[in-house]
């Protein structure tokens, strides 16, 4: 893409007018949410740091016995960072912790009152607060694995990258295990140029660069896998290439389009068993 042509770009990243049953997709997600949340398995509303929205909800797995063993995944909603939350995404742990996986759901604050750096900050709270504290929950904290959609899978991409020992001596390097990113946007350029995000992102040049997955170095350690809906729009298809193009095959070994999936229902895809998307976070888990 040589140009920023601002209506191209918004016909290719506004993917509710591009899956014109979204509304039906969302009202699942709520449905199937508040019924995980009625089940009484999850530490509800935990603080992970004082800011606003830092909170995060750990649900269980009754195969962790109590003790510290189970593997974690913890995933990062979506919403263009600027919408949703975290109990609208409690309907992912089910299929995760039956399978004796902890799974994380953090919040985070959304734009305008903040910046994507701010809440790329938020996530390395979450995650660094996850490794201290994820024991108690019947977690291994050196088996930790995070996950995202959309814009979540943007913030996964960027705690794939991160220094943790420059955030944090005590961290490991290698805190994240591995990642997937399900439908991330990786190049944060697009979206300053969209008339329907950019007032509420309000991306500079700089934080395009300090922010965007596939222009930071290449990770010393770990892998990510890349995925989106062979349904999504050719930027949503550019930008799953993009992260492997950037990082090379070793770090991103691999990219794919999930046949007959939208920007929705591929997220559908990782909460349910037997499907590719649900299988390759379990690949990335089970190490």
């Amino acid at each position: 893409m040589n140009t920023f042509d601002s209506a191209w770009l918004d016909r290719m990243y506004d993917n509710r007018k591009l899956v014109r049953e979204y509304p039906e997709h969302f009202r699942k997600w709520a449905a199937g949410s508040q019924d995980v949340l009625r089940g009484g398995t999850c530490a509800f509303d935990v603080r992970y740091g004082g800011g606003p929205g830092e909170h995060l909800d750990v649900f269980r797995t009754e195969s962790a016995g109590g003790h510290d063993h189970a593997p974690v995944l913890v995933f990062i909603h979506g919403g263009y960072w600027r919408a949703l939350d975290k109990k609208d995404h409690a309907f992912v742990a089910p299929a995760f912790t039956r399978k004796g996986v902890c799974v994380v759901v953090p919040n985070y604050a959304l734009c305008p009152a903040v910046t994507i750096p701010d809440i790329v900050m938020q996530m390395v709270r979450a995650l660094a607060w996850t490794w201290k504290h994820i024991a108690q929950y019947g977690g291994n904290r050196d088996r930790i694995v995070v996950a995202g959609h959309s814009a979540g899978g943007h913030l996964a991409a960027m705690m794939a990258a991160c220094l943790w020992k420059t955030y944090d001596p005590a961290l490991p390097h290698d805190l994240v295990k591995g990642a997937l990113s399900i439908s991330g946007l990786h190049d944060l350029e697009p979206i300053m140029h969209t008339t329907f995000l950019q007032p509420s992102v309000n991306l500079t040049d700089a934080q395009v660069q300090m922010a965007s997955p596939a222009r930071l170095p290449t990770p010393a350690q770990g892998k990510l896998y890349s995925v989106c809906g062979a349904l999504e729009s050719e930027e949503f298809h550019r930008q799953t290439q993009l992260i492997r193009d950037a990082w090379g095959a070793a770090r991103v070994p691999l990219c794919e389009l999930v046949p007959g999936r939208n920007h929705f229902s591929v997220l559908e895809d990782f909460a349910a068993p037997g499907n590719r998307v649900h299988d390759l976070a379990l690949e990335l888990i089970q190490g």
